[in-house]
């Protein structure tokens, strides 16, 4: 994986207003089929990391938990721990860099 790319993107993303953020707005979009990607934090506690997993898998979203939430929360400049991709083009480049 490559984290700075991933996290340059997700700057960008945030930005761009293609991200959805916090665990319950997340979800949301889960539900709604809007999210495309789904990062959670990896210190995140168990039950909202089983609670994000378990809707991705629900609904065939990507999750990734390879980052802190200290990473997370510094490349959107806000605290969260669970992140929505809500755009298809960003989603695939975070699909391809979260491969290796």
């Amino acid at each position: 994986m490559d984290k700075e790319k991933t996290l340059n993107l997700l700057g960008l993303a945030m930005r761009a207003g293609k991200l959805v953020t916090g665990e319950e707005l997340t979800i949301g979009d889960i539900r709604s089929n809007k999210a495309k990607y789904v990062f959670v934090a990896s210190d995140a506690s168990d039950n909202t990391r089983k609670k994000i997993k378990d809707k991705c898998s629900y609904y065939n979203v990507p999750c990734s938990e390879s980052l802190l939430h200290s990473e997370l929360s510094h490349a959107i400049g806000r605290p969260r721990m669970v992140i929505g991709i809500n755009d298809q083009g960003f989603a695939t480049k975070f699909k391809e860099l979260n491969k290796g």
